[in-house]
């Protein structure tokens, strides 16, 4: 049993765009993005990507081990492939007495979250539908901005982001701490998102998209993606207390990552790096 104050997130997959495992991307790893958020017995997903399939195996040796079932609400930031990928393959979801709740905030009023994982897992795309599932799943839509009450202590407040197809920022509370999950997002050089800062302000852990770095970045606007000196003048605009920068760029391998990381640190001492594997706690 959790001590009811726990509260921590790790990192199951901290890679952006499309998942690069090999031996250049060891130290930080290349799945795609996927959370474990523990806010004391209550388990939180974020994200889906290629790093959701360890997280399961995780999930059903402990749940072999005591005895129980698996609990858990699944929180989307948006749902292009490289966040979704994993769903196929999180074995949790065939097993009879699980519970899961999947929900995303930004595919209101056009489509909704089932009929988007629906059309994923179709034929010819994927031989099985989510129909297969023998998890009790359920799906919901909201719009983001909206405050979610998903039980117990938690609360969880979400805002818009700036990507293509919209995506959703989120903040968990909890015993009085806070983790923020930002990430698919572009910045507009010299004017820092409102949205965001009114987002993270104060937050204990901010966890952001740092794909690129700043040099980097022309090349690549409008791709929906941000910085990791972005980040930095977010945090220190909203007095954040750690910074984690996350959502990796594909190309950036081991030694480049080390890099940035020293470099973050010297502009913004107490920085965080996502790799995979890491548990942080606010």
């Amino acid at each position: 049993m959790s001590d009811p104050g726990d509260f921590s997130v790790k990192f199951w997959g901290v890679r952006g765009s499309i998942a690069c495992p090999g031996p250049d991307t060891v130290r930080y790893g290349g799945n795609t993005s996927c959370l474990e958020i523990r806010c004391g017995d209550r388990l939180f997903i974020f994200d889906a990507g290629t790093g959701l399939r360890l997280l399961g195996q995780s999930l059903m040796e402990k749940s072999l081990k005591d005895g129980g079932g698996v609990d858990a609400c699944l929180y989307l930031t948006h749902t292009h492939f490289d966040h979704i990928c994993g769903l196929p393959f999180f074995a949790p979801l065939f097993v009879p007495g699980n519970h899961f709740r999947l929900a995303a905030g930004h595919l209101k009023p056009e489509t909704g979250l089932k009929q988007v994982l629906v059309e994923m897992m179709m034929a010819p795309l994927f031989p099985i539908p989510p129909s297969v599932f023998q998890a009790q799943v359920s799906y919901t839509d909201f719009a983001a901005g909206e405050a979610l009450s998903p039980g117990g202590d938690v609360v969880i407040r979400t805002a818009p982001l700036n990507h293509p197809n919209r995506a959703t920022g989120y903040r968990v509370e909890y015993d009085g701490r806070s983790i923020c999950y930002i990430t698919d997002t572009e910045h507009v050089i010299g004017a820092p998102d409102q949205n965001i800062l009114g987002l993270i302000q104060g937050a204990d852990l901010v966890i952001y998209d740092a794909t690129y770095t700043d040099d980097e970045y022309p090349a690549y606007a409008g791709f929906g993606h941000s910085t990791w000196q972005e980040g930095v003048r977010l945090a220190d605009a909203a007095a954040v207390k750690t910074l984690v920068i996350f959502h990796h760029e594909p190309s950036h391998d081991d030694d480049q990552m080390d890099a940035i990381a020293a470099e973050a640190e010297a502009m913004r001492p107490g920085t965080v790096v996502a790799r995979e594997g890491m548990v942080l706690t606010p």
